[in-house]
């Protein structure tokens, strides 16, 4: 067992039950609700008011409420249970990595990003990139790669949303307290304290490097907030995509180059380096370092490197790839490139692409330059990206550009409500989650029962309606307001999410295009809608704010009053709370926008179906059968009169399918039979095939083993 330094800070738990304490510095507890609840039970009022956070709940729980459960009967064998689980998970070796790599003992995979989303009480994550990163980490675990991550650990996080008596939103810093986290110094081979060192124009920033375990995987996450950087330097990883153009550049070396010697630090010997996105790709710089420091040509280095080093595009739009003025890049740079034994102009030729406001340093394109493997994040994005940077690749087809598409997933456990779990565990066999990505096993699905899968459909709807009135009561008396617009939300009608990033393009205000025809699908009297939303836009984007400001104010308006709803604050709470309970997800991107998409991936696994412009990961999902598609797949010039002809579309399919499937054609025990197929074969066909479990296997057998073998 782990001897934690701040021990002492603990409320004295009882010998019964003491591992309650190793038990929260795994993060392993973030995906077993099981091993949640053996907290929540604890105290359930204390579980929310840390939110969901065993480490901070420990220093606070009542030491009385600690004695009562270690001489409670039913409680101990929850724990029993919960810690054997826990144990045969750590220690098995019948892994799916030993089983289908036996040989790999010498494989070891870093992988590099910038957020990391493992669970809402570790704020260190902004959106669908960080999701993934931490789905990512966990479902590493789950396969017992051979895998260590690296980031940054922002002592402010990412903000917290506050909507003004306008629905204006304000950002939130709150300081991270790392006592109140998982987390430890990371220590070296000698037992000391890992601090690395880079060098910024005109003097050294130190980073210290804490670990945070994720069930068998180790989370390496760098703090700038130290002695002796300066006050400027103490705020360079403070918030995540916080400050301008020099402090982003700052941060994206200190993540690549100062990761990869926090990594030499503390002993690894990675043979596989993947950048997720361009914020880690001075990496590859580092690693050319070291060669030529041993005294090989940059050449040779850079075609060494480029062999072992992975990259993933997540970005289909150019605004959305960093890109820095050479100019900054000079100042930050002019002591390194002679390290390479380059001059200015060979350095800078590594990366340099031309924007219309002159040359610049794009990182996607010195991922792209010094790694042999690439891919997007679905096949239409794979498509797009090639396109998109088959500038690089003179003489070949876009087609010939070798960016692979590998369609993201989402990590089943983190995202399943415990009672579809359950319904799973009934009816698939009790070893399913071994077979994730086994769409044979997953047409078990069609044996539940209707009933059973339309009652629990209906009580997690119940569940996501009782946890947005409880926010928005938060909401208004946050404001000094009474809960004036009551009742909200209704439990017996058809109820849609939409919850996301606000950019512009995803559009969330799409469907009040014709505001008399929703306030008709709205209001009809038999067959009612609501639709809750959910979202934040970043600190720097208006227009995003603008989108969330609009959606607010015409939630106020007659029509619409009760129907339509804004939850503040969305991250991974809110998220699994409207994923799981929603009955319809709504996805309404300007195609060919949106890269993957995840949340409906989650939805889908809950058995709530998609309704989704053809973009992303839906046009590989969607059969006719398994959910809605807005529109085709064809692309405009005029975004006006795309939106028009999208709009109207979505109309006619709630119009004229998915409110007559809900509510029509119901049996005797009021079961809409048709709805609870469309939801069989959302489960049965996406659950498969977007489960990380697939991605993750497709990463291993095309992209780790071979760059680990070169």
């Amino acid at each position: 067992m782990v001897r934690l330094e701040s021990e002492i800070l603990f409320t004295p738990i009882p010998e019964r039950i003491a591992r309650l304490r190793e038990l929260a510095y795994n993060l392993w507890w973030a995906w077993h609700p099981e091993a949640q609840d053996l907290y929540r039970e604890l105290d359930p009022d204390l579980w929310e008011l840390d939110y969901h956070n065993p480490v901070d709940m420990l220093r606070d729980v009542r030491q009385t409420k600690l004695e009562e459960a270690a001489l409670n009967p039913a409680y101990l064998k929850k724990f029993d249970a919960v810690l054997r689980d826990f144990d045969a998970y750590m220690s098995t070796k019948q892994t799916w990595f030993n089983q289908h790599f036996p040989e790999s003992k010498e494989t070891q995979i870093a992988y590099f990003s910038a957020e990391f989303g493992i669970h809402e009480s570790l704020p260190i994550y902004s959106g669908g990139l960080g999701i993934l990163s931490g789905d990512h980490v966990k479902e590493a675990s789950d396969m017992a790669l051979p895998f260590v991550a690296v980031g940054f650990i922002y002592p402010q996080g990412y903000f917290r949303q506050r909507l003004d008596h306008s629905g204006w939103q304000f950002a939130e810093y709150n300081k991270l307290n790392f006592a109140d986290v998982p987390a430890i110094p990371a220590l070296d081979p000698d037992g000391r304290e890992v601090v690395i060192e880079v060098e910024l124009p005109g003097r050294i920033i130190y980073a210290k490097v804490y670990k945070f375990q994720v069930g068998r995987v180790s989370l390496l996450l760098m703090d700038t907030d130290i002695h002796p950087n300066s006050p400027q330097d103490r705020e360079l990883s403070a918030r995540l995509y916080g400050g301008d153009q020099e402090m982003r550049v700052s941060q994206e070396l200190v993540l690549g180059i100062g990761g990869v010697r926090a990594l030499r630090r503390l002993g690894y010997k990675p043979n596989v380096w993947h950048m997720n996105e361009g914020h880690s790709a001075f990496l590859v710089l580092e690693l050319c370092r070291e060669l030529v420091v041993e005294g090989m040509s940059f050449e040779a280095a850079m075609a060494q490197v480029k062999q072992h080093c992975v990259f993933t595009t997540h970005t289909p739009v150019p605004a959305g790839n960093d890109a820095f003025p050479v100019a900054l890049i000079e100042k930050f740079f002019w002591n390194y490139w002679p390290q390479l034994n380059l001059t200015r102009d060979e350095f800078m030729a590594i990366a340099l692409q031309e924007q219309a406001w002159g040359p610049t340093f794009a990182m996607t394109a010195l991922a792209l330059r010094l790694s042999d493997y690439h891919n997007g994040v679905s096949q239409l994005h794979g498509h797009v990206a090639r396109g998109m940077w088959q500038w690089l690749y003179p003489g070949k087809s876009q087609d010939e550009v070798p960016i692979v598409g590998i369609t993201n997933g989402v990590h089943s456990a983190s995202w399943l409500a415990p009672s579809i779990r359950q319904l799973f565990n009934s009816y698939l066999g009790k070893n399913w989650e071994d077979s994730l990505d086994d769409a044979e096993m997953w047409k078990k699905i069609y044996q539940v029962p209707d009933e059973v899968l339309w009652n629990t459909r209906q009580a997690l709807k119940k569940d996501l309606i009782d946890f947005a009135r409880t926010r928005l009561i938060q909401y208004y008396r946050r404001l000094g307001q009474p809960a004036t617009v009551w009742p909200v939300l209704e439990e017996g009608i058809l109820t849609i999410g939409f919850a996301r990033r606000f950019a512009t393009y995803k559009r969330a205000t799409l469907i009040f295009k014709d505001m008399e025809r929703l306030k008709a699908i709205l209001n009809n009297p038999s067959r009612p809608v609501q639709i809750i939303f959910a979202g934040k836009a970043h600190p720097k984007d208006d227009p995003g704010k603008h989108f969330i400001q609009h959606v607010y104010q015409l939630a106020m308006q007659p029509g619409l009053t009760g129907r339509i709803i804004f939850l503040e604050e969305y991250d991974m709470a809110v998220g699994r709370a409207l994923t799981q309970g929603v009955d319809v997800w709504l996805n309404n991107p300007r195609r060919p926008h949106e890269a993957s998409g995840t949340s409906g991936m989650k939805a889908s696994l809950n058995g709530a179906p998609n309704c989704s412009i053809l973009d992303g990961w839906w046009p590989e999902a969607f059969n006719g059968k398994n959910g809605w598609a807005i529109g085709d797949e064809r692309e405009y010039d005029d975004q006006d009169r795309q939106d028009w002809d999208d709009a109207q579309s979505l109309y006619q399919i709630l119009e004229h399918e998915i409110v007559p499937r809900f509510y029509d054609n119901r049996n005797e025990a009021g079961v809409p039979v048709a709805w609870v197929q469309t939801c069989k074969e959302a489960i049965a066909t996406c659950a498969p095939q977007f489960s990380f479990r697939r991605m993750l296997a497709e990463y291993v057998q095309r992209l780790y083993m071979p760059a680990a073998r070169s």
